[in-house]
């Protein structure tokens, strides 16, 4: 992962009603080509920042959910700036579900401090664009036990465990 020492990242929408910030590095991040992303962003690509919900702490502000759809069918929750609209970060029905954030790197006040460490659905990527070499890249979704590291991989085993526990005391959450 091309990340920088420091461990917390701060960010926020484009006309500062809300801030945040990651209390950590991140799980891993992609560079998602795919066309929902693209038309979502009105770019070639998103980078998102995956990490657990509970190391991303709102610091000023309140954000407001927009459910879309998605590939998948079971859509995907946007929560954005109810002023300026900006997405500032996602929720997937994905094996966690609301456990896991996808922060949109780009509302980071210095996103450059988290390159991607992969590229996926590259099979959508314009034509023009050229990708680096020395960053995996997949034309579709990949197998995080190939490519996420070690200690990624401990988080979110322990992020599904919590899932777990909690779905057994809790059945309605």
């Amino acid at each position: 992962m091309g990340i920088s020492e420091s461990k917390t990242f701060d960010g926020g929408c484009t006309c500062g009603a809300v801030r945040y910030r990651m209390i950590s590095n991140p799980l891993f991040v992609h560079c998602c080509h795919c066309s929902w992303c693209q038309r979502e962003t009105g770019s070639a690509f998103v980078l998102n920042a995956l990490i657990e919900s509970d190391r991303v702490e709102v610091l000023q502000g309140s954000l407001q959910r927009v459910m879309t759809p998605s590939a998948s069918g079971e859509g995907q929750k946007i929560f954005r700036c109810p002023d300026c609209q900006i997405a500032v970060w996602s929720n997937y029905a994905t094996a966690v579900g609301d456990r896991m954030r996808f922060v949109r790197v780009g509302t980071l006040d210095a996103p450059g401090r988290l390159p991607p460490d992969i590229h996926i659905f590259t099979v959508s990527k314009p034509d023009w664009l050229e990708l680096p070499t020395g960053i995996p890249a997949v034309e579709q979704y990949y197998d995080r036990r190939i490519f996420w590291p070690e200690a990624s991989l401990a988080r979110y085993s322990k992020l599904k465990t919590r899932l777990a526990d909690d779905n057994l005391t809790c059945p309605d959450d």
